[in-house]
């Protein structure tokens, strides 16, 4: 990617900054430049073909594809055989995922909506399935539509009104996840050869951790000089602009629809503190933060999640922790809950229950290690909190579906760009 990839706006509308949801019907009859993506989009194809480039992977399109780009994700349609018709729905995906996971969830179901819609980000519906997904695409123009036309003067018809035209267009958009999620009609794809493209959605989806460039290293296999040469290259922006733009962005989410603190909101976007996310926001937007809070957020839309904030905490201390003989049983004690509501809450903050997420942070450090060391296999595994070098074969074999012997031999460092 030589040039410069344009960012699209982190709002859903550009003509109201306070929706979480927009909708457009767009044409196109030849290929697109690239484009990143701050806000999360669903593309349901009515009618054409062409092919999608989305994070370096390759999709036919054609009537009937529903297509699903995350927030931070790259996408190109790089052929058009016939003109592409499709309707585009543009939405905070970080509150619908909120509200799937703790309100459509109550018997804490192992569901990681983030993870199956990135695996399969291109679907097919056929005859009434089509039928039914278009009529949900059109009942959220309607319901747009209708919402733009009451009026504010009468103050309390427009909260009560405007609240329900939110809550039904939050059921839709659910709907839709949901019906994506459950398909079987996945399309196949074509695997570029680099992942940089995935570093984006990754820095989005820990942006509650103290992200670094060595972090990334040891995600991606790539030097922090290639990374950093690779995020400047595609998006004009240095390392710590782009964090910035991507945390702010989430700023704006959360102080439309919770009511966290700044404070708050400083731990769980990896702000320093509150008055570093102060300086941010009011340099990137023009405002102070609690004054667009007071400015265009309305007492409905709270979500009042009260604890949050221990969610956070308890997954910073597994993050320390990793090397010790941590226990579902002790970790649960040490916050006082119970082992079934620290699975809870691991799946809805990191979509991994506790064994897997423990794993995966150990997995992820013994990976590091096997690069940058010539310790042995059994050292490493001793290192990371696994008592055997078979536990740590055994947990490879399963995230990096190789043995650590083998990832050693392959596996290096990117040094250059990409």
């Amino acid at each position: 990617m030589s040039k410069l990839v344009p960012i699209q706006s982190i709002y859903c509308s550009k003509e109201d900054e306070t929706r979480f949801c927009s909708f457009d019907a767009e044409v196109i009859s030849s290929p697109t430049t690239p484009l990143i993506h701050p806000m999360s989009r669903l593309w349901l194809i009515n009618g054409g073909e062409g092919t999608l480039l989305l994070n370096d992977k390759k999709y036919p399109l054609s009537k009937g594809t529903l297509v699903s780009v995350l927030p931070w994700q790259i996408t190109d349609i790089i052929e058009v055989k016939s003109p592409l018709q499709f309707f585009v729905v543009a939405y905070y995906f970080d509150n619908i995922n909120e509200i799937i996971k703790t309100f459509y969830n109550p018997d804490s179901v192992n569901l990681s909506v983030t993870q199956a819609m990135s695996k399969k980000p291109a679907v097919s519906f056929e005859g009434k399935s089509f039928t039914r997904m278009h009529h949900l695409f059109l009942q959220i123009k309607e319901e747009l539509r209708s919402q733009s036309q009451l009026d504010p003067a009468d103050q309390e018809t427009f909260s009560q009104s405007l609240g329900l035209s939110k809550l039904y267009i939050t059921n839709k958009l659910i709907e839709i996840v949901v019906s994506f999620i459950r398909t079987r009609h996945t399309l196949p794809t074509q695997d570029a050869s680099t992942q940089a493209s995935e570093i984006f959605q990754y820095l989005y989806t820990h942006l509650n951790e103290k992200i670094t460039l060595a972090m990334l290293s040891q995600q991606f296999y790539m030097s922090e000089s290639a990374i950093s040469s690779y995020i400047k290259r595609t998006t004009g922006l240095s390392f710590f602009d782009l964090l910035n733009e991507m945390r702010v962005g989430k700023t704006i989410n959360y102080l439309l629809y919770t009511d966290f603190t700044l404070e708050e909101l400083a731990e769980i976007l990896g702000f320093v503190d509150s008055a570093h996310i102060s300086k941010v926001f009011l340099a990137r937007i023009g405002m102070k933060a609690n004054d667009f809070r007071k400015t265009y957020q309305s007492i409905g839309d709270k979500c009042r999640i009260k604890d949050r904030q221990v969610f956070y905490t308890i997954v910073s201390y597994i993050y320390r922790n990793y090397a010790e003989d941590l226990q579902p049983k002790s970790v649960s004690e040490h916050f006082r809950i119970s082992p079934k509501e620290l699975n809870r809450i691991l799946l809805f903050q990191v979509e991994m229950n506790f064994s897997d997420f423990l794993n995966y942070i150990r997995i992820n450090r013994a990976s590091e290690l096997l690069l940058t060391t010539g310790k042995s296999i059994l050292t490493i595994a001793l290192e990371v909190g696994y008592n055997t070098e078979k536990t740590l074969t055994r947990n490879f074999l399963r995230f990096r579906s190789m043995t650590p012997g083998k990832f050693r031999r392959t596996v290096e460092l990117q040094e250059n760009g990409i």
